[in-house]
């Protein structure tokens, strides 16, 4: 069995106002994230990130050639484009952990940070490759234990499947649900054979699931609860009965 830790990416809530952080574990979930909130802010930030800082040019000489501007011959509208260069490296940079900012202090360009971070978690063949098995054997082995939610067995895998489909390795939905109904504890037998029979588990979604196997939660803490206040009861009536 293999015990899973608390997500570093997660761990300080979703707050769509406060900038995801990343720090060196779940690059492809800090990834998307970052993608989508930078372009939330400002799409234009993006493509500095992807494309290349902005620069100011103009065009002299015949024929006409297109150069650089030097700083004073900038305008409003150069100097406010300028001004997103930095707006994005720092979004990047804010984003990221004391590891990770070692790993990109010398970079001068938000396109730099990004491509430094891409190849140190991603691009590397010999890298995704050791992810890839790494997260494949975590999730091979990945069961549910007894004291734990279903919440927090859907988180802990969705993590893992999140992770390995943004290095390219994409795990059909039928086998998905199917590995759900396996790593459930002994105690939910009774539920996976339940599900297994009247279910078309090649049609069956992820969430429709996880949703019924939530229902079937609260059913079965209902019961235990039930069981305790009988018990309880009998306990009761017992000492009575002595007592008399």
């Amino acid at each position: 069995m293999i015990r899973i830790a608390a997500l570093p990416n997660i761990e300080k809530g979703q707050s769509t106002y406060k900038l995801p952080r990343f720090n060196g574990q779940y690059y492809g979930w800090w990834k998307i994230r970052m993608h989508n909130f930078i372009m939330a802010e400002d799409s234009k930030l993006c493509d500095i990130i992807y494309d290349g800082p902005f620069v100011p040019t103009k065009t002299i000489g015949d024929p006409a050639v297109i150069v650089p501007k030097i700083r004073k011959e900038y305008n409003d509208a150069d100097c406010k484009a300028i001004e997103k260069n930095f707006r994005a490296k720092k979004f990047l940079v804010c984003g990221i952990g004391i590891d990770e900012y070692n790993r990109i202090s010398a970079c001068q360009l938000a396109m730099e940070i990004w491509e430094a971070l891409q190849i140190a978690h991603e691009r590397t063949t010999q890298v995704k490759q050791f992810k890839i098995d790494m997260l494949t054997t975590e999730y091979e082995l990945f069961k549910m234990k007894d004291d734990k939610s279903i919440q927090d067995m859907h988180t802990h895998f969705t993590s893992i499947i999140n992770e390995l489909h943004s290095l390219g390795e994409i795990i059909p939905r039928n086998k998905l649900v199917r590995k759900i109904l396996s790593v459930l504890p002994g105690s939910w037998e009774s539920k996976v054979n339940a599900t297994t029979e009247a279910k078309d588990l090649q049609e069956l979604t992820i969430d429709e699931l996880v949703g019924n196997l939530k229902t079937y939660e609260i059913k079965k803490k209902k019961k235990k609860k039930k069981k305790k206040k009988k018990k309880k009861k009998k306990k009761k009536k017992k000492k009575k009965k002595k007592d008399n």
